[in-house]
Formats: C-alpha cells, structure tokens, sequence
C-alpha cells in the first residue's frame, strides 16, 4: 500500500513523539531508582541525663560480655582512650548497630536513639585510667613457648597448633581477668550450653570436646570441628580431622561444659601467670 506524504511525516512525527515520551519516562524512573537512601549523620548525644540512660541500656545489653564499667570480660574491655575497630563516632554507632562480622560480636535490636546513647556511654568510658595489668610480658612470651606449651594447641600468628582456638588477636576479644581465669579454671569459661552445631556463630559457642568409639574399634578424642545430621567432624590434639558418617559410630560421647586444656593454677606461680596474661594482653596492639 502507498502511504501519501502528508500520512509519512505525520507517521514519523507521533513516532518522534512517542521515543521521546518514552526516553523521559525512563530517564525519570533510572533517576528514581539510583537515588541514594542516606541515613541521618551519626550524632551522639552529650548530656549528662542521655549517657547515663546508656549506661542503663549498656547494663541491660553490653555488660555479660564487657563488664558492668566495660572492664572487660568474654568481651573485650573498652575502657580505653581509643577502640581498635571503632575509632569515631560514626564507626562505634555502626558497630554497636550492626554487630561485627566473624566475631561475637552481634548486632543490637536497640533503634537508632538507643544505640546512640549506648555510643555515647562507651565513648565516655575512654576518659578512664586505662587497665592495669600486673607482669612482664616479655617473661610471658618465653612461658608461652616453653614452660606452659601453649603452642602445642593454639596458633599465634600462623604458627603452633589449630587444636585450640587461635590467639593472635585474643587481646582484642579478651580481658585480663577472664584470660587469667582462663589458665586456672578452663571448664569456667566453656559454653554451658547443649546446642546444635551452628555454622553461622564463632567456634567458642560451638565447642565441644568429644570422644568417639567406631565400629570397627577406632577411639578417636578431639574438638569438634563440624556435625550435621548424618556426619560430624573430629579435630586430634596433634591436627589430624577425623570425618566420619554417624552410621560408622558406636559410640559418641559429648562433653558438654568440660575444656581438654589443664590448668595452670598449680604448673605456674602467681608470677608466672602473670607475666603469661601479660604476654597475651600485650597482642592486643599487635592486631590493632
């Protein structure tokens, strides 16, 4: 069919018309899809009555594991000028909101408000005399890999054994006074709990020491590295895993609530030990 000249350009026009109405209309919905949604700048608040509601709320959420004054306990002490992975304002409020990935660290149910005012209470615990710690660390480094033998099961900056959990940075996560009770009562500081294995939580809440019979007449004793509902994974004090199917079990002890590690309440004076927590203090500014 033969399209007269006047029906092309109207044609070409309501054409022109169309595309254009059309590159508006995406331009418009791209713009509103690519604004960024920025959250309020971090503000913490400065008066007396709000800190102190923080430290209420700190209590209530913060305190089993840093300490009812953030001394320091399963949690790091944050009573210091300056905190390793929180060093302003805006990096402390994100971190008390969001948790800490990788870490035991989770995050709050606070809103936004409350967070604030926990900020700012912590903030505030920067302005106390920093911890004391009684020993040389020096003298601890030479315990570590001599007289206590702690290297036969943890590893410290890539060296030693995955037995045990790893302590490069365990003066960051730890306090003195819940390293030190630590090497003297070692069932004190194991999870109570009888839990399922969890992938998404820290090997702390996890572990459990268990002792294994197979059938075929194998004992194998070790830390729990993993378990499922049809197999579980057994690490030895020397390194080896063990992965075994549950079908292959006779017999599987679970020690609930009991650590392998002995404790040094009788193997080291009270000096030694601190000079040992001393040592294990002192990795905290190696990790920073």
């Amino acid at each position: 069919m033969k399209i007269l000249p006047q029906a092309r350009s109207l044609l070409i026009g309501v054409t022109l018309i169309a595309c254009a109405a059309a590159g508006t209309f995406a331009q418009d919905h791209l713009n509103s899809t690519v604004k960024p949604t920025t959250e309020p700048a971090v503000v913490l608040p400065t008066s007396a009555v709000e800190i102190a509601r923080g430290k209420e709320l700190f209590a209530g959420h913060c305190a089993s594991c840093h300490g009812q004054d953030g001394e320091g306990n399963k949690g790091p002490t944050l009573a210091q000028p300056t905190l390793p992975r929180a060093q302003d304002d805006a990096s402390l409020f994100a971190v008390i909101r969001q948790g800490l990935e990788g870490t035991e660290m989770p995050r709050t149910r606070l809103d936004r408000p409350d967070v604030a005012r926990v900020a700012a209470y912590v903030k505030s615990l920067g302005s106390r005399p920093p911890e004391r710690v009684p020993g040389d660390p020096q003298r601890g480094a030479q315990l570590y890999a001599g007289k206590s033998a702690c290297a036969k099961c943890h590893t410290l900056g890539g060296a030693g054994s995955a037995f045990g959990p790893d302590l490069s940075d365990i003066g960051l996560r730890r306090s003195a006074a819940y390293l030190r009770r630590s090497l003297v009562e070692p069932n004190a500081e194991v999870p109570q709990s009888f839990n399922a294995f969890r992938s998404d939580v820290m090997l702390p809440l996890n572990f459990l020491y268990v002792r294994v019979v197979t059938r075929d007449g194998r004992n194998i004793d070790g830390v729990r590295v993993n378990e499922d509902t049809f197999s579980i994974q057994i690490r030895e004090a020397p390194g080896k895993v063990h992965s075994l199917f549950k079908s292959e079990i006779k017999q599987l002890n679970k020690d609930w609530g009991k650590s392998p590690m002995p404790t040094y309440r009788d193997a080291l004076t009270t000096a030694e030990l601190d000079d040992l927590v001393a040592f294990m203090v002192s990795l905290r500014e190696k990790a920073k």
